[in-house]
């Protein structure tokens, strides 16, 4: 469903405030606290749609009960979700729409019956499916859910017995943002490989010192570099110059695709400088971002 579904016109400017009693789920079974700060089922209106499914997606998944109090399959699903909710402890939120009460989310979702039951996971739907399903598929299910998400979201946030005060910042890292913050980017990527002379699997300093680098050649491309490559398309500088402008411009897939057909028209040396300012430029960006997952299918295809 990736895409499909447009859940922007849910949002809502001003946010709902927090209910005052634990909610109840359609099954009877309460959404108790656990220890990660997360009640495992929440029941969602249209006003509570941003804060509990949207916002709270970018953490843990949510799955979204889309059910109705006339639908005899919801009642056998729904308190079977609120058990592996409970079951799973906050580590995914099931979230409990009453179809009828908020006929704006069952339009946002497209939903043609009930039961009906979606994944969110970064505000986006993941996977959906309709109508009952037996305990071990929906386990399944889950599984492939919490599969598909892992290392992609900021997790659950610390729970009622965990203190809320923020880890001490590393002081290398503050002297490195500084001079970033100063608009100084030798001495921020001095900072940066100070700790990389220390730590050399430091990702965080590897990741910064990247972005960095990447930030200081492109203050001196010329920002007509763009046109200047479509006029000499067998230009190999002119190709990286302008790249590096569609990159800084957010435009990574037409930097992308620049350099992959620079690379399947080219041989020698100016294909493999191309492949590897290609390969440095994906460094800069998370590697399951689906831009850069299409673009190395298609630099493979490129290249054999």
């Amino acid at each position: 469903m990736s895409g499909a579904v447009d859940l922007s016109a849910l949002k809502e400017r001003a946010a709902a405030p927090p209910p005052s009693t634990p909610p109840t789920g359609d099954g009877g079974a309460p959404a108790a606290a656990n220890g990660t700060g997360l009640q495992p089922v929440v029941d969602v209106t249209e006003a509570t749609f941003e804060a509990e499914v949207l916002v709270r997606s970018q953490q843990v998944p949510v799955i979204v009960d889309l059910w109705a109090t006339w639908c005899e399959p919801c009642k056998q699903l729904s308190p079977l979700l609120e058990k592996l909710a409970l079951e799973a402890g906050g580590t995914w939120v099931l979230a409990k729409v009453d179809v009828d009460a908020n006929p704006r989310i069952a339009q946002a979702f497209g939903v043609q019956s009930v039961p009906t039951v979606v994944a969110i996971a970064a505000g986006q739907p993941l996977a959906d499916f309709q109508g009952v399903q037996p305990e071990p598929q929906l386990r399944q299910w889950l599984a492939a859910i919490a599969q598909a998400v892992a290392g992609k979201l900021s997790g659950p946030p610390a729970g009622a017995g965990e203190t809320d005060e923020p880890e001490p910042e590393d002081p290398r890292f503050v002297a490195a943002e500084a001079a970033l913050d100063g608009g100084d980017l030798a001495a921020a990527e001095a900072e940066f490989q100070k700790i990389l002379d220390e730590e050399p699997a430091n990702a965080q300093a590897l990741g910064a010192i990247r972005q960095v680098r990447f930030l200081a050649r492109v203050q001196s491309v010329d920002p007509d570099a763009v046109s200047a490559a479509d006029a000499a398309p067998d230009d190999l500088e002119a190709q990286l110059r302008a790249a590096d402008v569609e990159v800084y411009s957010q435009a990574p897939d037409a930097a992308f695709a620049r350099l992959i057909a620079f690379v399947a028209r080219s041989a020698g040396d100016d294909k493999t400088r191309a492949r590897t300012h290609l390969l440095e430029l994906f460094e800069l960006f998370d590697p399951a971002e689906p831009v850069v997952m299409t673009a190395r299918r298609k630099l493979a295809a490129a290249l054999y």
